[in-house]
């Protein structure tokens, strides 16, 4: 099987591309419904911040006919305790934002369940704002009894501002499982300084180690080689296994060669640290400086997914992010020898998610173990994506010329810009790349002087004219009579450039000049070093 990566509603995409019990792990972060839009700034040079700030999605959902819809759904779905439960809720909380919210998620999650194996696990993610509800809903789609977690997992630490409640420092995790049978691995953590503090080293091996008790209540009360246990404890082993660990050296003695009532010896480099419990406060948030950071708004750190991946699945198991975002569990799956499925419906997201795995795992593409479906391939392809939803066409467009969608391409708010990038054209110095994007079929020589006016108005270098059909000649004359960009040192490049997207399509790029190569318009993921035992190409 070949890693896939999916572009569009995970709801249909679950429906029509993954098979009943097929995934072994599903982790979910999905949108809070917070009602805040969530803006991602990408990396620019020095100046440029502002030109950078895009939403990357808005977490508010509302009640109206696609919500009715899958409400209704789910009534014919079969299955009788959901569509209780989700008839009650309706009726507590009425139709508005929260019951859409609910409600998507609901249909969704039933077929979480379906493509769930049986020995398999859910992971979903979740904050104050609809958690109480989301776990309703979970138990009437896995059962309460396959409620199996509530992990709290502490994100940062409290801020020094004053409010009128606790600060919120904590996010959740709700664990459900598909039935009784399920994969777990116990994982530990380190010991703390304080248990550490216990730990003594073995004037006979060198080693470190502590005492166990070796007395009980009720025990022998018999004085052995110096030692009596005071009542009402007595010790809790017999004389020839007391004599055993003695020959053995496995006894602590006191100063004056007796044994220690704790003296049992239990070395430190035997333990395998202290279980992991619900309460995860060790995998803090991501710095503000860590290189792991891509400037996603939701963006998790990789440690918190490695935790989750280690503990519910094994290597060559499938890992599913149905909400995968920026891609952090895909990139712990990777990393951890699993195969992964991701879906996501932004453009945007898929864009980031193809960048940070070629980045992290060169050659992960070339080896034929990482594929992206529905996104356009071909020209048919991206003309119905034009027909269907501009805004992503227009996100997808400038993925696909390697700049950012300008302030999130919104409908009247983009002065003539879909896409921006930055080249460094010297050593410490910058310049802008402005796009704009045509998906419809008439188009014309205005079009291409109005980015020449962009063009110089914004004190750009280059601009880029993306056209879903042929340009016409004088749109061609157009563009030649803008002149060029000289390069400090690589020479003339036209100012204004011409690109089909079928062009594009056949690997043809824009000309510019650029020594950065992409690192001052987005942020490079770390590679990851390819460890030994890195797991072959997929059957």
């Amino acid at each position: 099987m070949t890693n896939s990566l999916y572009f569009g509603d995970n709801l249909g995409i679950l429906r029509r591309h993954i098979a009943d019990e097929s995934v072994d792990l599903i982790y979910l972060d999905p949108p809070f419904n917070s009602k805040r839009d969530y803006n991602l700034l990408f990396k620019t040079p020095k100046g440029h911040e502002s030109d950078a700030q895009i939403t990357a999605f808005e977490d508010t959902w509302h009640w109206g006919g696609q919500a009715r819809d899958e409400f209704r759904e789910i009534l014919k779905s079969g299955h009788t305790d959901v569509a209780e439960v989700m008839e009650a809720l309706r009726r507590f909380l009425g139709e508005n934002d929260m019951m859409a919210y609910l409600t998507m998620m609901c249909n969704r999650l039933l077929e979480m369940r379906r493509v769930l194996k049986p020995t398999g696990s859910l992971y979903l993610h979740c904050d104050p704002t609809a958690s109480h509800y989301l776990k309703i809903v979970l138990d009437s789609v896995f059962g309460k009894e396959n409620f199996r977690n509530e992990v709290v997992w502490q994100r940062t630490n409290a801020h020094n501002f004053k409010s009128r409640q606790f600060p919120r420092v904590h996010d959740i995790v709700f664990i459900y499982t598909k039935t009784g049978n399920y994969l777990f691995n116990q994982l530990y953590g380190d010991f703390s300084p304080k248990q550490l503090e216990r730990y003594e080293q073995d004037p006979e091996t060198g080693r470190m180690c502590t005492g166990q008790d070796l007395t009980i209540i009720g025990g022998d009360p018999s004085e052995w080689r110096g030692t009596t246990p005071k009542p009402p404890r007595g010790w809790g082993l017999c004389l020839s296994e007391r004599e055993r660990l003695w020959d053995e050296g496995m006894i602590l003695k006191r100063q004056d060669g007796s044994p220690r009532l704790d003296g049992r010896k239990v070395w430190l480099d035997e333990k395998e640290g202290v279980p992991v419990s619900d309460l995860w406060t060790d995998l803090g948030r991501i710095a503000n400086t860590s290189k792991e950071r891509l400037g996603y708004p939701t963006q998790k750190p990789l440690a918190l997914l490695e935790r989750i991946i280690n503990a519910s699945s094994n290597k060559g198991d499938i890992v599913l992010d149905p909400f995968c975002g920026c891609g952090t569990a895909l990139d712990a799956a990777e990393k951890l020898n699993r195969r992964w499925i991701g879906i996501d419906i932004t453009h945007l997201s898929i864009s980031i998610i193809e960048k940070r795995l070629k980045e992290r795992y060169p050659g992960l593409r070339e080896k034929g173990a990482f594929e992206v479906l529905g996104v356009p391939r071909d020209q048919e392809a991206a003309r119905d994506l034009a027909a269907r939803d501009k805004h992503q066409f227009q996100l997808w467009a400038c993925s696909l010329v390697g700049v950012q969608p300008y302030k999130g391409g919104k409908k009247g708010a983009d002065q003539g810009i879909d896409g921006l990038g930055f080249i460094e054209v010297s050593k410490g110095k910058t310049e802008k790349v402005l796009v704009s994007v045509k998906g419809g079929d008439h188009i014309g020589p205005a079009m291409v002087r109005d980015l020449k006016c962009t063009v110089e108005r914004e004190k750009a270098a280059i601009g880029l004219f993306v056209t879903l059909v042929e340009p016409t000649k004088p749109m061609q004359t157009e563009a030649a009579a803008s002149g060029h960009y000289e390069s400090p040192h690589h020479g003339a490049f036209s100012r204004i450039q011409i690109l089909t997207i079928e062009e594009l399509l056949n690997g043809k790029r824009p000309a510019w000049p650029d020594l950065s190569q992409g690192g001052m318009t987005f942020k490079k993921a770390k590679r990851e070093e390819e460890s030994a035992d890195q797991k072959p190409l997929f059957p």
